[in-house]
C-alpha cells in the first residue's frame, strides 16, 4: 500500500508523550555501512544542515529562500492564505531556546497535485529567516545518482514517535527500473526518484515527509535532489524510499516562489 510519510493526527497524539524525552530521530550512517535492525541513523550536529525546517503539522522542509520553505504537497491542504503553520529553524534540538519559530502566511500546493506525483509545496513565512542559509535545488538530473543524505525529526521505526533531535542517514540511488519492480504502477518515474538499500534497514519514515534528500554538487556544496514523499512502510527490504524528483519541478518551483 502506498503510504506517505506525514504524521497523522492520531500518530502525533500518540507520540506527544514520547517526544519529550526522545533523544533520537531517523536515519543512517553511510552507504557502505551495515543497516541497523530498525530505521538506521545518527544524530546530526548543530549547524550541520542549517537549512532544515520542522513544520508544526508533522513534516519537514528546507529553506528555499529566506522566507519560503519547500516541502511536500501531501503535507498541506490546498493553496491560499494560511497562518496555521509554525516553522521551526536554526536548531537540531526542537526544544532549544535558540529555536527560530515563524508562522506561515500563505501556502502554494503544486498545481494539479492529486495524490500521485507532483508532491511539492511552498510555504511563505510571515518574516524572513536571515540567520540560516538556504538550500539550492537541482535544476538538472546531473546529481540524480550516487549516495544521498536524508535528515529529519521523524520516527526511528515504523509507527515510532517523532523525535526531539534531528537525525541523518545516507541512502544509495535506486534505478527507476528497480523501483518499479517494487512499486509497479504506483511509481511515477518521470516525477519521482528512489533511494534505499535492497536489504532495507535505513530509510526516511513517518514525520519526515517534505524534508530534503540532498548530496554534494561538483563544487562541494549541498544541493537538494529530492523531497521525502512516500514508501511501503519504513526501511522494509525491497521497498526503497520514494522522493519527489526536484529537478523535474525546479522551474515550476522557482516560478511559483516568485508569486508568493
Amino acid at each position: 500500500m502506498k503510504k506517505n510519510r506525514l504524521v497523522s493526527a492520531l500518530q502525533k497524539l500518540a507520540a506527544a508523550g514520547a517526544v519529550v524525552l526522545a533523544a533520537v530521530s531517523l536515519q543512517p550512517t553511510t552507504a557502505s555501512a551495515a543497516p541497523a535492525p530498525v530505521v538506521g541513523g545518527v544524530r546530526a550536529a548543530q549547524g550541520e544542515f542549517p537549512w532544515m525546517v520542522r513544520l508544526s503539522m508533522g513534516c519537514g522542509g528546507s529553506m528555499l529562500t529566506p522566507q519560503i520553505v519547500l516541502t511536500a504537497a501531501h503535507c498541506v491542504s490546498g493553496s491560499g492564505n494560511n497562518t496555521g503553520i509554525t516553522a521551526t529553524a536554526g536548531v537540531v534540538d526542537l526544544q532549544s531556546s535558540s529555536a527560530i519559530k515563524v508562522k506561515s502566511t500563505k501556502v502554494l500546493q503544486a498545481p494539479g497535485y492529486n495524490g500521485t506525483g507532483k508532491d511539492w509545496a511552498l510555504i511563505k513565512l510571515a518574516s524572513p529567516i536571515t540567520s540560516v542559509p538556504t538550500l539550492k535545488i537541482a535544476e538538472t538530473t546531473a546529481y540524480n545518482s550516487g549516495t544521498f543524505t536524508v535528515a529529519g525529526w521523524g520516527g526511528t521505526r515504523e509507527g515510532g514517535a517523532q523525535q526531539r533531535y534531528l537525525r541523518k542517514a545516507n541512502v544509495p540511488f535506486v534505478s527507476d527500473a528497480s523501483c518499479q519492480a517494487s512499486y509497479g504502477s504506483s511509481l511515477v518515474p518521470a516525477e519521482e526518484i528512489c533511494a534505499g538499500f535492497d536489504q532495507g534497514g535505513v530509510d526516511t519514515c513517518q514525520g519526515d515527509s517534505g524534508g530534503p534528500m540532498f548530496r554534494k554538487d561538483n563544487a562541494g556544496a549541498w544541493i537538494q535532489v529530492g523531497i521525502v514523499s512516500w514508501g511501503e512502510g519504513c526501511a522494509r527490504a525491497g521497498y526503497p524510499g520514494v522522493y519527489t524528483e526536484v529537478s523535474t519541478f525546479a522551474a515550476a518551483i522557482k516560478s511559483a516562489a516568485a508569486t508568493l
